[in-house]
């Protein structure tokens, strides 16, 4: 027998069903077995509604994906108290994430311990924030199973995708040198895009959004942090050949 619990998107009331559908509890330990990755996180237990609230940020502005609460990082059951720890999620996503993030939990029972999954969705409304230790609002991304916070340009890309008034694109000799140096097999970090394309930093942000939503550039997070490189050189041609106008109406969300 399995425990659903579903928030309400509109609200906070929490209201439980039990399901008598049939399903082996070998399901959780896959999971379990699983690991630690992209889309899953152990944890043995959550009290701090605010320190959870950069987990479930991630999730809901990279691919979603689940917490299993009650699991050590080693994979081991230590079971929880599910309702308590639905509680503190419930705040968690109601009231230190912004906007709120919707989530699904679900109750597994092994070996006469509660483990308590909490389903993410990849969210059509990011960027989310959450506030970190200086109580400023922050974006958080999630790659591989580490939390980073997101740059002014990761943000920008997710506001640009879920609007249509973009910046204007605008081309000279400078950005012709910067496509140049990206044809060329060259990663950038975004000081280097500013001063290569003679840009300010908001202008080099602006840009680099555009580009990264139209699927010219891509981002790569590596030893020397955040760099930029060439993703789609014939979508690079189209823009030096036909200008902006192609690309600027699509929905790239």
């Amino acid at each position: 027998m399995e425990f659903l619990i579903r928030n309400l998107r509109s609200g906070t009331i929490l209201g439980m069903t039990i399901q008598s559908k049939p399903r082996t509890m070998s399901y959780v330990l896959q999971m379990i077995e699983e690991g630690e990755h992209q889309s899953q996180d152990f944890k043995m237990r959550v009290d701090d509604a605010r320190k959870i609230a950069r987990t479930i940020v991630a999730f809901a502005n990279s691919d979603g994906g689940r917490l299993l609460i009650g699991v050590k990082d080693n994979g081991g059951i230590v079971g929880v108290r599910a309702e308590e720890e639905v509680h503190v999620i419930e705040m968690a996503c109601q009231s230190h994430c912004k906007p709120p993030v919707p989530f699904e939990a679900q109750i597994w029972k092994s070996e006469g311990k509660s483990v308590l999954e909490i389903r993410v969705p990849r969210s059509a409304g990011r960027p989310h924030f959450c506030e970190d230790e200086q109580n400023q609002w922050c974006a958080y991304l999630r790659q591989d199973d580490r939390i980073h916070r997101a740059s002014p340009v990761q943000v920008k890309v997710w506001q640009y995708e879920m609007r249509m008034d973009r910046s204007e694109f605008r081309y000279d000799q400078y950005i012709g040198k910067l496509f140049a140096a990206w044809r060329n097999g060259r990663q950038l970090a975004f000081g280097q895009v500013a001063r290569m394309g003679r840009m300010s930093f908001g202008d080099a942000e602006d840009l680099l959004c555009l580009l990264v939503v139209w699927g010219i550039v891509a981002w790569e997070r590596g030893p020397k942090g955040l760099t930029y490189a060439l993703s789609d050189e014939t979508a690079l041609d189209q823009l030096e050949t036909h200008g902006s106008e192609s690309f600027r109406w699509k929905n790239y969300s």
